[in-house]
């Protein structure tokens, strides 16, 4: 909410405020100037014999303004810093407009030209003025600060949300809320006392004292009360009821405590939309039973019914198709159920966001990423340990792992199987010469079978008892198949 002459130069000055520094003065809507008013007829020349207005807008602390005449002719122009008519003593202010449109603004508030709080214009501020005006200035926070101490030991109830001092230095004016009616004549003597200062106490509302203090609203945007709002109109809960809001305060209300004021800003667009609407309390009569309002969409022009015996489904029908129905009834007629009514409405397509511009999407960290890769390597290293072993066994026989011997159930079947049927083999065989001396210490019954496995089997060494590798894993089993 800055002027359009805020930029700032190669040193950091502001180029159009004439506080070299900061935005608090000049044409900003920010820090003390709030609720500036722009002279759009500063250019036009006044016609042949009319003088100029003689009464100026002098504005104070947080917006704070009034009328001064100045009966004296001084040479005053909007910006001006001016000494003017206290009560008492002088304040000292800032010319905020001058010109035709003062007419226009004292005409909004219906102020007359002689009215009684049109006061005068003693002087243009000298530098003496702006001095102790700005050491008044600089109290306030701190007489704040006491003020509040002064207000917990009387223990009042209000709260004490400003204070203001004159230009002068010789009167300060507190503001103050409460909610119901507060004695503060010993509060004013401990004040005047502390401070040693005349004292006025002023109570203001709630949008009031937003409207002072400023900040910022849920919209993300400045408080509308303390930059162009002036006048506070009376916002109630059939505004959004009209507009199709729900009644939460959390979400209604804004810094104040009170109801938004921009719930007042889009009402008679919702209250025009609405004259073509039937009433909610009005029930519809078809074949398959009656219908009940549920809800609306005012600019869309559809409404949301349901059946009295079945809540659970909803039915999205236009607003023509309503009026239909309505006109059936006003007949004594029945009209065909919902749910051929909400076949026939045409829904209008979802836009979709266009990625145009090459952007990648605003959710694609929120989802954890798997690779392909880890999720091949998983899935190698699951196959990997059956294929291993079957490649060692078939290659090298190795008797100290876990997973050889399921592969060594298999050929141990074989030898059963084989060591069952070798007597009617041998009936059948020739018979061979005697072995020599040496190989009669070798009487293993295996031996003959392990010539006889297939090639894909895995085959046993033979070894002598004696390893204890061997006994524990092939030995009982292999004396069981000599027996059979």
């Amino acid at each position: 909410m800055a002027c359009g002459s805020c930029g700032t130069t190669e040193n950091g000055v502001p180029k159009g405020c004439k506080s070299n520094g900061n935005c608090g003065s000049g044409t900003c809507g920010s820090g003390s100037n709030k609720l500036a008013v722009f002279d759009w007829l500063s250019n036009m020349t006044l016609p042949s014999g009319q003088e100029k207005f003689n009464i100026f807008e002098v504005r104070f602390k947080n917006g704070r303004k009034h009328f001064y005449k100045n009966p004296d002719n001084l040479p005053v122009t909007m910006g001006d810093i001016v000494a003017v008519e206290g009560s008492p003593g002088h304040d000292i202010g800032t010319v905020s407009l001058a010109g035709e449109l003062v007419k226009v603004q004292m005409k909004k508030r219906k102020i007359t030209e002689d009215h009684e709080d049109v006061k005068k214009i003693y002087r243009k501020a000298s530098q003496r003025d702006i001095d102790i005006w700005q050491q008044s200035r600089a109290k306030e926070e701190e007489t704040q600060r006491k003020g509040r101490e002064i207000l917990g030991r009387l223990g009042l109830q209000m709260k004490l949300s400003d204070v203001e001092y004159q230009g002068d230095g010789n009167k300060a004016t507190f503001y103050y809320t409460a909610e119901s009616r507060v004695d503060f004549r010993q509060l004013i003597r401990d004040l005047a006392g502390a401070f040693s200062i005349r004292v006025e106490m002023k109570q203001v509302g709630a949008r009031q004292e937003a409207a002072r203090l400023g900040g910022v609203g849920s919209c993300g945007r400045e408080l509308c009360c303390s930059t162009w709002l002036t006048d506070f109109r009376k916002v109630t809960t059939s505004a959004a009821r009209y507009q199709q809001l729900s009644l939460n305060p959390l979400k209604l209300a804004g810094q104040c405590g009170k109801l938004k004021c921009c719930l007042n800003f889009e009402l008679d667009t919702y209250l025009d939309a609405l004259k073509t609407f039937p009433k909610q309390d009005l029930v519809l009569k078809t074949e398959k039973g009656e219908a009940v309002f549920v809800k609306m969409d005012i600019f869309k022009n559809h409404l949301w019914y349901t059946y009295k015996e079945e809540r659970f489904k909803w039915f999205r029908l236009t607003l023509e198709q309503v009026l239909e129905i309505i006109a059936l009834n006003k007949n004594n007629e029945k009209s065909i159920s919902l749910e051929e009514y909400e076949a026939d409405v045409v829904l209008p397509e979802k836009v979709d966001f266009e990625d145009a511009v090459g952007q990648d999407s605003l959710t694609r960290f929120d989802a954890p990423k798997t690779s392909k890769r880890r999720r091949n390597n998983k899935n190698n290293n699951k196959k990997k340990p059956v294929g291993a072993v079957v490649s060692k066994t078939q290659n090298k026989p190795n008797p100290r792992k876990k997973p050889q011997a399921k592969q060594e159930n298999k050929p141990q079947i074989q030898n059963k199987e084989q060591s069952q049927g070798q007597p009617q083999q041998q009936n059948k065989q020739k018979p061979r010469p005697r072995p020599r001396p040496s190989a009669e210490k070798n009487t293993n019954p295996n031996a003959n079978t392990n010539q006889n496995q297939p090639k894909g089997d895995v085959k046993k060494p033979n070894k002598p008892r004696s390893n204890n590798k061997n006994r524990n894993n092939n030995g009982p089993k292999n004396g069981n198949d000599s027996e059979k």
